[in-house]
């Protein structure tokens, strides 16, 4: 299992939240600060499977285009999961 975490600019998170939900991924929203993209962000949190690591991350770089090469839209992190526990 692997834990994606993606910050995107809070202009995009809505959109992408929604697109990501609709092709059967569970996204967390979690409010941030900081300079990583230079602008109001977002931070998406994504527990998935291995085998769904490349179709989701081809799905994130399909909804968040780089349209100017000096300007990132995104960036992710794909981290192992020791263990994942629903609780209640």
């Amino acid at each position: 299992m692997k834990l994606i975490v993606l910050i995107v600019r809070d202009h995009d998170a809505d959109a992408t939240i929604h697109q990501l939900v609709q092709a059967g991924y569970r996204v967390t929203r979690i409010a941030s600060t900081g300079g990583v993209l230079r602008r109001g962000q977002a931070t998406l949190l994504m527990g998935v499977e291995d085998a769904q690591v490349e179709p989701a991350l081809t799905l994130i770089r399909s909804l968040l285009p780089r349209t100017n090469p000096q300007e990132s839209r995104g960036l992710v992190f794909v981290l192992p999961v020791e263990r994942f526990e629903q609780i209640g």
